[in-house]
């Protein structure tokens, strides 16, 4: 392990080991466990090997766990305010004991690292999802990847790096803290603003950025976390193409862009102080803390997480402590009569002020209306509507869910076949029996193996929602989670759309052609959905059809209305 100090910051740390004694950590875990880290955690090792979360020397124990929570602060009084800790199962913690160490991997079998295990212990979530980020709501993805994709047991332990993750894509912006402080002084700048960014750039960004260049005699770095960021945002591919043509609206030699992996928990004020720290590491000496930094916006009452300002509040609050100075952002709006952003401050009385929500951003897209020329660049605008095409031309999943004869695959098959007789778009029918029979024949029905089931449905739609087709999927699914999860791999390539099939049990029963109901009645067929194994409602669907009330055209002609209301099929 490694160490530096430079002018900007405080002692970065490197737990890479170096070439003589690489074989040995090698060695030391040949036998022992590995865990296949998933991408947060690949984002994490990596942070603490490069020194990003400096002073870490790998994942927190538990008693500064528990300190970061109630505290914001190692046991030590250091400000830290995030835990970071290696979640995994229960069979793997339980599988290792303290002293162990363990190999850890990457999803492709790199071995990135050998941790040493000092704690192990099981975690309150929502004890730790009220401290990070005040609320438990589900809504929250922060929240609802704690609760519902983290391992029940959290390790603590010290880390060894073994190997570099690798990067095919972009490598000329991806630097390590000791490379981005190494340019900064070959590039002899003493001045230099971190702008944090999850989405594209526009002309009210470059006008802010400009405007804090200037006042503090800085140059400015456009610092983008192109790890694991907020569910449903653009994808860093997008985003990088977008940084690299705004950079010709700077100054020449002014602004360089650089890429880091950081794995966001859109924690709002907490992770506004965290990120702050982390860019300390990175050898900045601003740092840009926008209004609701890191949050993950509204909730189910349309109410945001964080108060807007709260964010910038907190982390100025610990500006004594810090090693960076802290420039809240100003809040621009566009005036149409001066043809130009200023201030909300600024703006005189009924003199009109307009902003552009990244959710009207989206609403734009996804209509296929233009994007104000007074808010994106052309070239921004351009590759935009290249990366998120109208709905029109987006990949679509119909999600169909209900009990066994509920109708729900006579209506796929219709739907299937209007939009064969359509031929505006190309659609795949997902059967459950069908998927049951080519993709999933070595299943049972346990909950395990049934959601594993809808779980490859889900993969398979998504693969083709991506491509910009449509896939109709229709298996009962009778566990939210589980349809939850298919949403998410969809919503990453376009649209999901649940539908359910909300026809009631009695009438299922008389149309029990193949007799399952008879036999589970019968105690024959044992976890049948519907008499002795729940189906959960969904609780908002985007459709729900009782085909006890609908005959099987109206039912496809509710559906078809719904893909022309949004734009998906022609009116």
């Amino acid at each position: 392990m490694n160490t530096s100090t430079t002018a900007h910051g405080g002692q970065l740390l490197n737990l890479y080991c170096d070439e003589t004694i690489r074989p040995l950590e090698i060695g030391k875990t040949q036998n022992c466990p590995t865990w296949t880290l998933n991408p947060r955690q690949l984002c994490d090792v990596e942070m603490l090997l490069n020194g990003a979360f400096s002073p870490l020397r790998g994942f927190l124990n538990q008693a500064d766990y528990q300190a970061v929570l109630s505290t914001m602060r190692l046991q030590d009084g250091t400000l830290w305010p995030m835990p970071i800790n290696l979640d995994v199962s229960a069979a793997f913690a339980q599988s290792v004991v303290l002293g162990d160490s363990i190999a850890l991997k990457d999803p492709e079998g790199l071995h990135i690292a050998n941790l040493t295990i000092t704690d192990s212990w099981q975690p309150d979530k929502y004890a730790e999802a009220e401290a990070v980020f005040a609320t438990t709501q589900p809504e929250h993805p922060g929240v609802d990847y704690l609760l519902n994709s983290t391992g029940d047991y959290y390790l603590g332990g010290t880390l060894t790096g073994i190997n570099a993750p690798f990067y095919y894509d972009f490598t000329p912006y991806r630097h390590s803290p000791a490379q981005l402080r190494a340019l900064f002084e070959a590039l002899k700048w003493t001045n230099v603003i971190a702008f944090q960014t999850r989405n594209p750039l526009h002309r009210a960004h470059v006008m802010m950025t400009q405007t804090l260049m200037a006042q503090h005699q800085a140059n400015l770095v456009i610092h983008s976390a192109v790890g694991v960021t907020k569910p449903g945002d653009i994808n860093h591919y997008c985003r990088v193409r977008c940084y690299q043509k705004i950079l010709t609206h700077y100054p020449q030699n002014r602004v360089i862009l650089s890429l880091f992996p950081l794995a966001m928990r859109m924690a709002g004020p907490r992770e506004a102080v965290w990120q702050a720290i982390i860019r300390q590491n990175y050898g900045f000496s601003h740092f840009i803390v926008g209004r609701d930094h890191a949050g993950p916006g509204r909730d189910n009452r349309d109410k945001h997480f964080y108060a807007v300002k709260a964010a910038q509040e907190l982390v100025l609050s610990y500006q004594h402590e810090l090693n960076i100075k802290i420039l809240p952002a100003p809040f621009l709006l566009y005036s149409p009569a001066r043809t130009e952003f200023c201030e909300e401050s600024q703006l005189l009385p009924h003199e009109e002020g307009l902003y552009l929500s990244g959710t009207q951003l989206r609403l734009l897209l996804q209509n296929g209306d233009p994007i104000p020329a007074w808010f994106a660049y052309p070239e921004i605008a351009n590759e935009l509507q290249t990366c998120l095409p109208s709905w029109a031309k987006q990949g679509i999943t119909l999600f169909f869910t209900g009990l066994s004869g509920s109708g729900k695959s006579t209506l796929a098959n219709g739907i299937l076949v209007k939009l064969q007789e359509q031929g505006t778009r190309t659609a795949t029918l997902l059967d459950g029996d069908v998927v049951r029979k080519m993709l999933s024949s070595e299943l049972n029905f346990s909950k395990e193996h049934r959601d594993l089931n809808i779980l490859r449905i889900g993969y398979v739609a998504s693969e083709i929602t991506k491509h910009g087709g449509i896939a109709i999927c229709a298996p009962i699914a009778p566990y939210a989670q589980t349809r939850q999860k298919v949403r998410k791999l969809v919503e990453a390539h376009g649209l999901f759309l649940e539908i359910h099939i909300a026809t009631p049990l009695e009438v299922c029963e008389t149309r029990d052609r193949k007799g399952l109901y008879a036999m589970a009645r019968a105690g024959k067929l044992k976890g049948f959905t519907g008499i002795d194994d729940p189906y959960e409602i969904p609780e908002k669907p985007d459709l729900c059809i009782d085909t006890s009330k609908y005959s099987v055209a109206e039912g496809i002609d509710l559906v078809l209305t719904k893909l022309k209301s949004l734009g998906v099929l022609k009116a």
